[in-house]
């Protein structure tokens, strides 16, 4: 028995031993992995902050650019950004060098602002440069305010963004009327913070994904609540009865679209003062602003002053851009304040969670059934049924950009998806919006697409590239059962035809571009309308900040695209974020060794193979 026992107790020590060595074995291994993934993300981090370094100094070279509008210029932008930015390294030096510059171009439209209303300095951002007569006193517009929540919501420090929120929903431009000068062109008196349609309760929420702040947020909801039920009072429609009753109107300019082809066609379907406009006369009258100079003087105008403002007619459209951004916003207070019910339970705010989930649906189904045209396949505008000259209720049957709107929002109802995914085929189609070096904002078939005149019948337009990337990018993330490599390589190339537009001697973003031969960006120089960085961070790497402690990633690369990309320095939730993918780890050793590694706070959280994924990373 000794025998056997002492035989047995060897045999047990054996396998233990066995075991020990393997588990050594195998964790020794994992460890030299992670060793190996380690030290590349320390080389690819230290070439990214090089490069932006680099191309920082040579982009404050730059000669007849616009000067800082604020504190941050050649003496001090370069410390700023590399502190601030998420870093981005790639094998496309160009998507890299555009990216660096989208930001350095950022940093020059964040001014400090002394409000003399409210005697306080703000942070804003600006549009153009300087104080546009059509902007609010602090020379800030609320037209791209969305659009710059979405990149600036990706600084490490969030006070700029809070204080930008807090002036257009606390502060002087929430009271102070927009004032009248030649650049007003409406009858209706607005405070400042409405001037123009935007999602920017939205895009305070999409801030709040990457920076929560229960205080702050509990702040800033009655402001952010008060905010839409002016837009509500002012830019619905009250006609009862008619189609459209109910829901959101707006002037193509304050749309931020000067002239559109649907406000074409329902001005040539009307009576009365808009009678001079015709098939034959829209071109002098409606396709720009010299046109409007025309309109002034005809006596029509003269004779009804409030169907036009110097020449430009007061004539609302119920869009799907505007429609969409009331739902967004309606969603968004919805969202937020079940936040605040989870973190501060009350009957008071009960009722809100209800009764904004409510307002969303019921925007929701509205526009679903009004706008949608199943002959073309599309969501179409609508004249305003309140409209006091002019069509009503007049369908514009011409597909435009705007009509893609609803994906950016996830308003279309998941199981409805195969009724409505019929308008991503004009998407891609050179009959639609697919032009050789641009997406177009009207679809080219149309008679009356123009890309060459100033208006959005065609000439494209950075604002509009933002919205429709970002709405295809959910809709296949978030409605297709399978990405396909084609859906994929259509984001992409999309991506890389703004990419391009930028130029790569010397990058620059102006407010236009000519689809057919994007030979450069017009208008203006180093301008802020539209995203870029989010569209790299959130729409093509595929990082979703989330109101939970977790994030998602999900790649929409086409395969063979990126040899290797790094993503870091990336501030959530206070923590660090950096992302690498690489397609060959180990040149020297035959095969791919390809992964896609995900760090929290320099802890290896996440890894996989394959870059078609989606990886959920909790950051506890």
């Amino acid at each position: 028995m000794k025998r056997q026992y002492s035989f047995g107790f060897l045999h047990a020590s054996f396998l233990v031993s066995a075991v020990s060595i393997i588990l050594i074995f195998l964790f020794s291994c994992s460890t030299k992995r992670e060793m190996v993934y380690q030290h590349e993300l320390n080389r690819l981090k230290d070439i990214a902050r090089s490069n932006l370094m680099g191309n920082i100094d040579e982009f404050n070279s730059y000669e007849r650019r616009p000067k800082s509008d604020g504190p941050y210029d050649a003496s001090n932008n370069k410390e700023f950004l590399v502190n601030n930015i998420p870093y981005f390294e790639s094998s496309n030096d160009t998507l890299r060098r555009v990216y660096n510059y989208r930001w350095w171009m950022i940093s020059k439209h964040l001014r400090n602002y002394y409000d003399a209303q409210d005697a306080k300095n703000y942070w804003v951002i600006t549009e153009f440069f300087g104080y546009p007569a059509w902007g609010s006193l602090s020379g800030a517009i609320t037209c791209p305010t969305a659009h710059q929540f979405y990149d600036v919501r990706w600084l490490r420090d969030p006070k700029y963004l809070q204080s930008y929120a807090e002036y257009f929903m606390l502060g002087s431009a929430s009271r102070l009327n927009q004032r009248e000068n030649r650049n007003f062109l409406t009858h209706l008196r607005r405070p400042e913070s409405v001037h123009f349609s935007s999602w920017m309760i939205d895009g305070i929420e999409s801030f709040l994904k990457i920076h929560p702040d229960k205080t702050w947020m509990q702040k800033m909801l009655p402001a952010m609540e008060n905010h839409q039920h002016l837009l509500d009072s002012l830019f619905t429609v009250k006609s009862s009865g008619s189609k459209t009753d109910g829901m959101y109107k707006i002037l193509d300019l304050y749309d931020g679209m000067e002239f559109s082809l649907s406000a074409v066609l329902g001005l040539i379907e009307s009576k009365g003062p808009y009678e001079i406009y015709t098939d034959s006369t829209w071109k002098d009258l409606y396709l720009g602003w010299g046109t409007t100079d025309k309109v002034a003087n005809t006596a029509q105008a003269k004779d009804s002053p409030l169907a036009f403002t110097q020449g430009y007619p007061d004539f609302y459209l119920v869009r799907p851009s505007v429609g969409s951004y009331s739902y967004g916003n309606n969603q968004s207070l919805y969202h937020l304040y079940d936040l605040e019910q989870q973190n501060h339970p009350s009957i008071k705010v009960k009722e809100k969670v209800s009764h904004y989930k409510a307002k969303s649906t019921e925007i929701q189904q509205k526009f679903l059934k009004t706008l949608w045209n199943s002959d073309d396949g599309f969501f179409n505008s609508f004249s305003a049924g309140d409209n006091a000259y002019g069509a009503r209720d007049y369908e514009a049957r011409v597909r435009e950009s705007v009509g893609y709107t609803p994906w950016y929002f996830n308003m279309i109802p998941g199981r409805d998806n195969k009724k409505y995914e019929v308008a991503w085929e004009m998407f891609t189609s050179e009959k639609g919006f697919n032009h050789h070096q641009g997406m177009t904002t009207a679809e080219r078939q149309h008679p009356y697409y123009n890309e060459q005149a100033y208006a959005w019948n065609g000439r494209g337009w950075p604002f509009q590239n933002s919205v429709v990337y970002k709405a295809y990018a959910n809709y296949l993330r978030n409605y297709k059962n399978q990405i396909t490599a084609k859906d994929k390589e259509t984001l992409y190339e999309q991506i890389m035809k703004l990419t391009r537009l930028h130029g790569y001697t010397h990058p620059n973003i102006g407010e236009w571009y000519i689809p057919s031969d994007g030979h450069e960006f017009g208008g203006q120089n180093d301008y802020f309308h539209s995203t870029y960085p989010d569209i790299i961070i959130a729409d093509l790497i595929g990082f979703k900040g989330t109101h939970h402690n977790s994030f998602q990633v999900q790649p929409l690369i086409p395969a063979g695209k990126m040899d290797y990309f790094y993503l870091g320095n990336l501030d959530y939730h206070g923590k660090t974020i950096d992302i690498v993918w690489k397609n060959d780890w180990d040149q020297d050793k035959t095969g791919k060794q390809s992964m896609l590694c995900i760090w929290v706070d320099h802890v290896l959280k996440a890894t996989s193979k394959a870059l078609d994924v989606k990886i959920e990373v909790n950051l506890d």
